[in-house]
């Protein structure tokens, strides 16, 4: 039973016509993700149908008593009230149980947010987000509208999340970027593109199977049309005169495939690889500590980047993953220790703090701050070609920056750092505000990057997608797991297994005395025979295990068409890929087991 419908809604900002005529129905039981590029009006649509915006045509039609729950993108605050007060004040009487306010309190703690009397003017814009998110959970309501949920929470707030909305009893609208979000928690995906509304009664992975199926059938259309049109305009050419019925149809005909609203294939955003070169010296980072009055992040870190090395950093909120960024590029000095950077290094930073831009200027301009021309592999390219590579056409490039919607700021602001040509990109969640169009090809881009790439991120997708190493911080000490966050998440996330890097905790090395034994054993100088024999024996072993995966690959695309093969080899492949990433880290343990023997030798 729909609860709520949107009928020809439209809606217009500026010049740019965001919603055309779109018609949605909200079923009472509905988990909807909707999904499109930075600027079509995501975020518009959720602020129409929660009644917080009004369209300039059609109208919204709620059931009678609906109550809605909406957590808009920038949410706002009573700056005179304490945090608590602003979300008991945001559920209101809207709540039918009577401690409102000790059920948000446990809430806000399990958000990251332990300080219940303090002032929003005290809290980053992700606290104000967490807070919103808070108080939009706990609105008793029968849809539940979250604008981009999953932004400035840790994986662990996300997991909770997930489990939260795929019990929750309600429906559900929401934008997010994040895919395994999308695939775990929606049953239907609507796409917002050049106005228009496409629903799909799947979730993301069945989405883009489906998409990518009409757009083939609107293409080949397209096709035909423009055939059939090309003959008709040869005939009216020849001087075809409307003197009979048929001429006057065939006539009436051209016409309506000359005026039709033409299909052309979505322009992808292109992303060169742009970089200098790398030298021997890259980033070293030697014992550097911080801590913040009693706060401890970390001590005595030490680490190496490798060249085209592509590390993950993940934690919880707060834990220093930013500040750990910003004393590698220099904007936090540590307590002791020292980075150092290598003389060819040349870094690009992409900050999760929006970057101030001149709202007065116009797009083309901000961009040609940074160079009129650019190199790249192909040779020089121009500003404005840039642009248009990053989905900015003409008309766009000379719109004031002031114009352009929160998620475009951030693809400009990604442009002007990879036209700088850095070769080593240090990301600080990247995700936040870009669409999911544009993150697919800043992953593709960064499979071609040549150097070195840090990303704090907590997308678990982007990061499974990106990086080969995890660093994650944990109880005070930093762990080292190889693979994406999956991997890291089934092998180190409950047992914290892994090489840890750096200082422990006093708890760590109390626990760790608690378990010596009364006789203390001889301190090693080196690898034991049998460690060192392990050692020199493991590269062989992972590479054998390497060309067995690769020959699977090659069988597995070989039998693409027999299911039962298929399965089979998938299941062998899965197995060897499981015991390469065994092999790859007992070999990174006793490398980094050698290392630190030699150093107190």
């Amino acid at each position: 039973m729909n609860i709520l419908n949107a009928e020809h809604v439209e809606k217009t900002f500026e010049d740019k016509r965001l919603l055309k005529g779109i018609v949605l129905g909200i079923g009472d039981t509905d988990k909807i993700g909707v999904v499109g590029v930075n600027g079509c009006g995501k975020s518009t649509l959720l602020s129409v149908i929660a009644g917080e915006l009004e369209p300039d045509a059609g109208e919204v039609v709620r059931n009678r008593n609906l109550r809605i729950s909406y957590l808009p993108q920038d949410p706002k605050f009573d700056e005179n009230c304490t945090l608590l007060e602003n979300v008991v004040g945001q559920i209101g009487g809207k709540a039918e149980h009577w401690d409102v306010a000790g059920e948000a309190k446990a809430m806000l703690l399990r958000f990251g947010l332990a300080d219940p009397t303090a002032r929003p003017g005290e809290l980053s814009g992700g606290q104000r987000k967490r807070a919103a998110l808070v108080a939009a959970l706990l609105t008793p309501a029968e849809l539940l509208i979250l604008d981009e949920p999953t932004n400035h929470l840790d994986h662990a707030m996300i997991e909770y999340l997930q489990v939260y909305l795929q019990k929750y009893q309600g429906a559900l609208l929401l934008v997010t970027h994040d895919r395994y979000f999308l695939d775990q928690v929606t049953k239907e995906i609507v796409e917002l593109d050049d106005g228009k509304l496409y629903r799909y009664e799947t979730n993301y992975s069945g989405y883009l199977e489906l998409r990518a199926a009409r757009f083939d059938d609107a293409l080949a259309r397209e096709r035909k049309m423009a055939a059939l049109y090309r003959q008709d305009l040869k005939w009216m050419r020849r001087g075809a005169r409307a003197r009979s019925t048929k001429n006057k149809a065939h006539i009436q005909r051209f016409e309506e495939l000359r005026d039709r609203e033409k299909i052309i294939e979505q322009k992808a955003m292109e992303m060169e690889s742009l970089s200098t070169r790398l030298g021997r010296t890259t980033i070293e980072i030697k014992g550097i500590s911080k801590s913040y009055g009693e706060k401890h992040l970390f001590s005595d870190f030490t680490y190496t980047f490798g060249r085209y090395e592509r590390v993950g950093i993940v934690g919880p909120n707060g834990c220093g993953k930013s500040t750990l960024l910003k004393a590698i590029i220099g904007e936090v000095e540590p307590d002791a220790g020292e980075v150092v950077i290598g003389q060819t290094v040349r870094i690009g930073y992409f900050g999760q703090e929006h970057e101030s831009l001149p709202e007065d200027m116009r797009l083309i301009d901000v961009v040609r701050d940074s160079g009129e021309y650019v190199e790249t592999k192909n040779g020089l390219v121009t500003a404005s070609k840039m642009c248009e590579n990053f989905l900015f056409d003409g008309n766009t490039q000379y719109t004031p920056v002031g114009k352009l919607s929160g998620g475009e700021k951030r693809r400009l602001t990604l442009l002007r750092t990879l036209m700088k040509a850095p070769n080593v990109l240090i990301l600080d969640e990247p995700t936040n505000d870009l669409d999911i169009a544009t993150l697919r090809v800043l992953e593709d881009y960064l499979d071609s990057f040549a150097g070195i790439v840090i990303v704090v991120s907590h997308d678990r997708y982007f990061l499974d997608r990106v990086v080969t190493r995890i660093l994650s911080f944990e109880n005070g000490a930093i762990y080292q797991s190889e693979g994406g966050y999956e991997d890291y998440r089934k092998r180190t996330y409950a047992t914290l297994e892994g090489q840890a890097i750096g200082a422990k905790t006093k708890d760590a090395n109390e626990k760790k005395s608690s378990e010596e034994s009364w006789k203390k054993p001889r301190k090693k100088k080196k690898l034991s025979y049998s460690e060192q024999r392990e050692h020199d024996m493991l590269p062989g072993k992972i590479d054998e295990l390497q060309e067995r995966v690769d020959a699977l690959d090659a069988q597995i695309l070989e039998n693409a068409n027999s299911y039962m093969k298929l399965a089979e080899l998938s299941a062998e492949k899965e197995k060897l890929e499981e015991e390469l990433l065994e092999k790859m880290d007992r070999f990174v343990q006793l490398e980094d087991l050698a290392v630190e023997l030699a150093k107190e030798e």
